[in-house]
């Protein structure tokens, strides 16, 4: 396709087809290839793929015209049908602004010998036009002049940042896809329905899942034949389709190579079964957002984070469909603020929530016939209330075709033991068994599936995933037993179940960037099969990530996803953009010279206090404000906390010399509990929240650390840093095969036993500085005690 510049109009040509998009108004009209020559001097800006509809970001901004910049195939489906995902848009602004460098690849035809394109030339009318123009301006008073030049350049500034999450949105996270020649809206089952009613693609899709409807709605409007063309229906999701060669003779080799995504050169193969799987998941554009941003149900009964998944499976002439949901708990309840993992709270009494809840599963009963709910909601602790509100609304709701299970996930896979889900799907397996699949062959449709599993957690992301990796993966292997491609006695041969779960995981990346942000945490497992602590520590990154995202980049893309649905934004982007602006210079300047000393500091004492055989998992700069530590008169000691894989070091920074000067050593064997809450206090609201690590001394228990974190910000009171730390403390216990509780709780003002065993740090020329300590000067003065 050809993208042409003219006076009054941007225009989209394909072979004898034309797309006309208005500079003044933003109307788009569908025209002959032939009216070109109607356009006042049309220069070609190059070529694109095609059209994905247009958008007003704020009432205050021009229309934009979004195309397909760029595009890469990402396999076939059955039937040869080819997939394509979007890499790259181009944003061109349906006003008379020029379009910013848009690096489109060049046309042959028009470009023949040519790096750049043209700019247009004014016309004579422009230029008197621009000339009235200046002086009108020069005649204005200067003030409000001085004042409307401000104000348009906070809009400007204010557009340009919604137009860079924009783009992110759709270059950064791998989520859109289509194909011209099969709907990936629809399932297999569907789509053997659907394709008796004919008609372009766009006009038999499923509703929920055409994400770009909104932005074409000129187009569909206009109910011409001729515009069908142009309507190439987009899902955001995630595809993947890789060729498995069913090959017990050919052992696992994870040496030779570990993908993200794997290398179609270990599939090739004559002689053993081979047959196509592909990963198909489809975001409902209904209550679409971020996590924060959008929880539970809607006054229209959709839910949040709700995504379809499809495992299609081709072998010979047959395709096989087996689907799963995932959604948001459908009750009105939200997670209010920009704290770290906020508590969850119920927002409607159970009275207002019913009919919402049942205009939800009414909806989903009459497109899957039956619902298995399997919920993964803690069923104690601060998801309890969740849980207990689902399973109150089920009861009430009370249909026959809805079955309800609930799997506390964190209990049953406590200590990192994931593989304890294949007790859910063991439980499950006669419904598994019942609930069929879809599948069709060349003649027809031979067999339906009856009902889905719809899995939920609290963000359904990361534990969804791993539940439904494991259900779809008894599917697959029940229909691969069907086809004869497998023996019935004997499970996935392992390199294909590697290849299956690395497309899993990629699939949870992908669901999880689009709702949260960050990558699947427990993705390693998915992966993998296997826990591992480098996976935990990716877990730990992605969850203080996923709470830094949420302050102000949610916001943004949350205002970017709202008019591509027609939604209003109702947030004042204004007052956000300035308060990022603030935080952002306000974090520059405390943070650049701070990091580089905390740096210095880490390194330094890492070397010196961990021994050889101990491998360094995290540092942090704290305070400790227990007054019993050294003198019941001196609070609030600097202290850096260390972290190894099997203890952590309470090193105490003494001020007035510049370095630490003692220490202690805990094994994470003794670490008892870690209690989060309010400072102690006896008078007056408490100001910071406090981290209080008990531990064991000699097999004694009463000793404990209280911690608070250094902020940087008079409104914070660090609890989010506080959790952070406590998470990683917590997965590396798990690491070794022992587990501690985290708890919030009000701490009590109580002193700790004193500490055995505070060592002290000589160096043996004591002018040394915390910043040329080194490991050689200093090894020999420090006490250990060696990991058991």
């Amino acid at each position: 396709m050809e993208l042409f510049q003219a006076k009054d109009h941007y225009i989209v040509q394909s072979g004898e087809k034309a797309l006309w998009c208005s500079r003044k108004d933003g109307s788009l009209q569908v025209r002959p290839a032939t009216d070109l020559l109607l356009a006042w001097n049309p220069i070609c800006l190059g070529l694109v793929e095609g059209v994905i509809g247009k958008i007003q970001l704020h009432t205050d901004f021009a229309w934009q015209l979004l195309l397909i910049r760029q595009k890469t195939v990402v396999g076939k489906l059955p039937g040869e049908h080819e997939v394509y995902k979007i890499t790259k848009i181009a944003v061109i602004p349906l006003s008379e602004a020029e379009p910013q460098d848009l690096e489109l690849e060049l046309c042959k035809k028009h470009h023949f010998g040519i790096n750049k394109t043209e700019k247009i030339t004014q016309s004579p009318d422009d230029s008197k036009f621009l000339l009235k123009t200046l002086s009108q301006i020069k005649c204005n008073v200067a003030a409000p002049i001085k004042k409307k030049a401000k104000e348009h350049k906070e809009k400007e500034r204010l557009e340009r940042r919604l137009l860079e999450e924009l783009i992110k949105m759709f270059m950064d996270s791998d989520s859109f896809y289509y194909s011209l020649t099969y709907d990936l809206t629809n399932s297999v089952q569907r789509l053997s329905a659907s394709e008796k009613k004919g008609g372009s693609i766009w006009r038999r899709v499923d509703d929920r899942f055409f994400w770009n409807k909104h932005m074409m709605n000129d187009l569909i409007k206009l109910n011409d034949p001729n515009a069908d063309f142009w309507i190439v229906p987009i899902i955001q999701g995630f595809v993947q389709i890789e060729e498995l060669v069913v090959n017990y003779n050919e052992s696992s080799d994870d040496e030779k190579s570990s993908p993200e995504t794997p290398s179609q050169e270990q599939c090739v193969d004559d002689v053993h079964p081979r047959f196509l799987v592909a990963i198909i998941s489809r975001r409902s554009r209904h209550r679409a957002g971020m996590r924060y941003k959008r929880r539970g149900v809607d006054e229209n009964g959709n839910v949040a984070n709700y995504v379809e998944t499809e495992q299609l499976i081709h072998v010979h002439s047959h395709t096989l469909s087996f689907v799963l949901a995932r959604g948001s708990v459908p009750v009105f309840w939200s997670q209010i603020g920009y704290r770290y993992n906020p508590r969850p709270r119920l927002d409607r009494p159970e009275e207002e929530t019913t009919n919402k809840f049942a205009a939800h599963f009414e909806e989903q009963l009459k497109i899957y016939k039956k619902q298995v709910i399997v919920s993964l909601v803690d069923q104690t602790g601060r998801e309890k209330i969740i849980g207990d509100a689902f399973l109150r609304q089920v009861l009430l709701y009370n249909n026959p075709s809805l079955t309800y299970v609930t799997f506390d996930f964190h209990e049953h896979c406590r200590g990192m033991k994931f593989e304890n889900v294949q007790t859910l799907t063991d439980a499950i397996s006669d419904i598994i068994t019942d609930m069929k699949w879809g599948w069709v062959d060349q003649a027809g449709e031979i067999c339906k599936q009856e009902g889905i599993f719809r899995v939920n957690c609290m963000d359904c992301l990361d534990r969804t995933n791993v539940v439904q990796a494991a259900i779809a993966r008894v599917v697959m292997e029940q229909q691969l037993k069907k086809l004869g491609a497998m023996p019935p006695e004997q499970p996935l041969p392992q390199k294909c179940y590697r290849i299956y779960q690395i497309m899993w995981a990629n699939n949870g990346d992908a669901i999880s960037r689009q709702y949260a942000g960050t990558a699947a945490l427990k993705g390693d497992f998915t992966r993998t099969g296997e826990r591992k602590l480098a996976g935990m520590m990716k877990d730990g990154y992605n969850s203080a990530n996923r709470y830094y995202l949420n302050r102000f980049r949610d916001a943004y893309r949350q205002a970017v996803i709202d008019p591509m649905q027609g939604i209003p934004v109702t947030e004042d982007l204004y007052s956000i953009f300035n308060k990022e602006k603030e935080h952002e210079a306000l974090h520059k300047q405390n943070q650049r010279s701070q990091q580089e000393q905390f740096s210095l500091l880490l390194q330094s004492y890492m070397k010196l206090l961990l021994p050889d055989d101990e491998k360094f998992h995290g540092g942090w700069a704290v305070i400790d404000c227990d007054p019993s530590l050294i003198d019941a008169t001196h609070r609030d000691v600097d202290v850096l906390l260390l972290l190894s894989n099997c203890a952590y070091y309470v090193a105490y920074y003494d001020d007035e010399v510049d370095k630490v000067n003692q220490y202690e050593r805990m094994n994470l064997e003794d670490l008892e509990k870690i209690e989060i809450g309010p400072e102690p206090t006896f008078f007056g609201k408490p100001k910071f929240t406090c981290m209080r690590l008990h531990y064991k001394h000699n097999g004694t228990s009463g000793y404990f650390h209280t911690l608070r974190a250094v902020t940087r910000n008079p409104e914070e009171d660090g609890k989010d840093t506080l959790q952070c730390i406590a998470e990683m403390l917590q997965l590396t216990k798990q690491n070794l095969g022992l587990d501690v509780s985290i708890v919030e709780k009000k701490l009590e003002r109580k002193r700790s036993k004193p500490h055995e065993d505070i060592l002290g740090i000589r160096s043996k020329n004591q002018a040394s500085s915390s910043t040329s300590l080194t490991q050689e000067n200093t090894r020999g003065q420090v006490q250990y005690k060696t990991c058991p």
